[in-house]
């Protein structure tokens, strides 16, 4: 949901996802005179709550001391910036927001212009889309203030304190999926890559003991994840229900989509980046999205009978196009499946295309480097903000290596260009950093340890926006050789709007952190700003593309 007002100069867009509100604020330059922030106050309809939103600095001049890791009330110590995001909303709720732009001092701070919006968040489901992020953060300050520094276990149950936050739904909706079937009138056929989080193959066994039918196809092509596999396959009583994939040793076996058949017609498919682990549910950051229509599911389960029957690389190529051949621009109002292996790159040059065209912004995640395709087109592109999210800078590479060394200078000159807005990942590792707590990995993961989405966002804020998402990387692997799928969804703001919340989310987390390598223990603390903080939002910059594209319906 997206709304926009004006009053007394003051100009406040949200752009509500289900989890994310992202609020984006503008004043004309000269009324910024003076300006010391603004503060931000949330009425929430839905639970009869109000308060001032909170963050975590402060004016020197009014600081209260409060001991590392503290929040502050925006009331007495506003935001300083003009694109803020309520990252503690929930799905379905009914938010009012007052936005003030306070003036004088710290001491003493006055309304300059004040501007309220009402707005609902999305619901998770809907009749088509349903869209579910896990935290995907566990190296976090709110995961500190909760549990301290106690890590995630595999053996906790699913409902434990720690994997209830983290999975922030999505392993709930996961098991409502699958409980949602009876028996005799469902039907489910799975294709997986990590298939050995034993909670969840427990489940399966459950319903298939009650009467369910389920297929299972699993990787079996490398050691890593076929020996795990295969171990909780047979630990949890699913051996006579799985279907190895072989075929094509030096590839992988990538997908994780579930297609749900009611009298032996498919329904719906739940797809996504989620591996059925305990790194991919918990750990690292996921989407899952389940499309509610039969002509897509259809589409699924044409692709996992031609899995099933473990063909070749070379052979499943062609069923693989002939199921899907490549869209063909413009993209048209729908949905369309992109499956992989395929004989050639015409589908990852489309990705390359599509985001080219952006003509306001474009949103990427990388988890295993930039493929020069796009590295081509955060160079050219005509976009005035593109953003990447990135899990580091370069695909696995030896380390001090020539050519790993040349990959990280083509991402810092790219970097430069001030269209271009890029995040690695990270987190804070000492106490040292005045006002911040040390923070840890879960370690429930091992080679993706903080960006694992795959999708891409193309003008997300205009009439027709598009969304790339699946299980693919934009690469020539995942294009040639992967079992790989890909959805693009053209024309529906609602799953953009939901998308655009949660990679903001992610992006401001860890962007935050990777600054945090320039700043020495020892320095002095960061208070807020009480000179012209806010000129720096009036240049040729990416703040200023940043004031000015949040704070516009496209």
């Amino acid at each position: 949901m997206r709304k926009s007002k004006k009053t007394n100069g003051l100009k406040v867009t949200a752009i509500a996802g289900s989890y994310a509100v992202i609020l984006g604020f503008d004043m004309a330059q000269e009324d910024c005179k003076g300006l010391l922030g603004f503060s931000i106050h949330r009425t929430d309809h839905s639970e009869n709550e109000c308060y001032y939103m909170k963050g975590m600095k402060t004016f020197e001049e009014t600081d209260p001391g409060f001991p590392s890791g503290s929040l502050y009330s925006t009331k007495d110590h506003p935001w300083q910036g003009f694109q803020w995001s309520d990252y503690s909303a929930k799905p379905g709720n009914v938010y009012t927001y007052t936005i003030t732009a306070l003036k004088e001092k710290p001491s003493q701070l006055i309304p300059f212009a004040t501007t309220k919006l009402k707005i609902t968040t999305e619901s998770e489901e809907n009749e088509v889309h349903n869209v579910y992020f896990n935290r995907g953060i566990s190296a976090v300050q709110e995961y500190v203030r909760r549990f301290g520094d106690e890590k995630p276990s595999e053996d906790d149950a699913p409902d434990s304190p720690k994997f209830k936050w983290l999975s922030r739904g999505l392993y709930e909706a996961l098991e409502d999926f699958i409980k949602s079937c009876e028996a005799g009138k469902h039907s489910l056929r799975i294709s997986a890559y990590e298939f050995n989080y034993r909670p969840f193959l427990r489940l399966l066994k459950s319903s298939i003991d009650n009467g369910v039918d389920i297929k299972i196809i699993y990787d079996s092509r490398k050691d890593s994840p076929k020996i795990k596999n295969e171990e909780r396959i047979i630990e949890c009583g699913l051996v006579d229900h799985c279907i190895p994939r072989k075929e094509g040793k030096s590839y992988i076996s990538h997908n994780k989509f579930i297609v749900k058949l009611e009298n032996d017609i498919p329904i719906s498919v739940w797809t996504g980046g989620t591996n059925f682990s305990v790194g991919g549910i918990f750990g690292h950051s996921n989407v899952a999205h389940v499309i509610e229509e039969k002509e897509t599911a259809m589409k699924f389960l044409e692709y996992w009978n031609e899995l099933s029957q473990d063909k070749k690389t070379a052979v499943i190529k062609n069923d693989v196009e002939r199921i899907s051949p490549t869209p063909i621009l413009p993209i048209l109002i729908g949905k369309q499946c992109v499956f992989s292996p395929r004989k050639n790159l015409d589908a990852l040059n489309l990705y390359r295309d599509l985001a080219l065209s952006a003509k306001t912004g474009l949103f990427m995640t990388f988890a295993f480097g930039i493929n020069d395709l796009f590295k081509n087109v955060y160079k050219t592109s005509n976009a005035n903000l593109r953003f990447a999210l990135l899990e580091k800078k370069t695909r696995s590479m030896k380390q001090d290596s020539p050519e790993k060394k040349a990959e990280e200078d083509a991402i810092d000159q790219l970097r430069f260009k001030a269209e271009n807005i890029f995040a690695i990942g990270d987190f804070i590792k000492t106490n040292k950093l005045d006002g911040w707590v040390k923070e840890t990995l879960s370690d429930l993961n091992r080679n993706v340890q903080y960006v694992h989405n795959k999708f891409m966002l193309i003008d997300p804020l205009s009439r027709n926006p598009i969304v790339i998402t699946g299980s693919a990387n934009f690469s020539n692997a995942s294009t040639l050789n992967n079992d790989e799928n890909m959805v693009i969804i053209c024309g529906n703001k609602r799953v953009a709007d939901i998308y655009l919340g949660e990679y903001m989310r992610l992006f401001s987390h860890h962007s935050f952190r990777e600054s945090l390598k320039w700043r020495k223990p020892d320095q002095k603390p960061k208070f807020l700003n009480t000179g012209d903080w806010w000129k720096d939002y009036y240049k040729n910059n990416d703040r200023a593309a940043r004031r000015i594209y949040f704070s516009k319906i496209h």
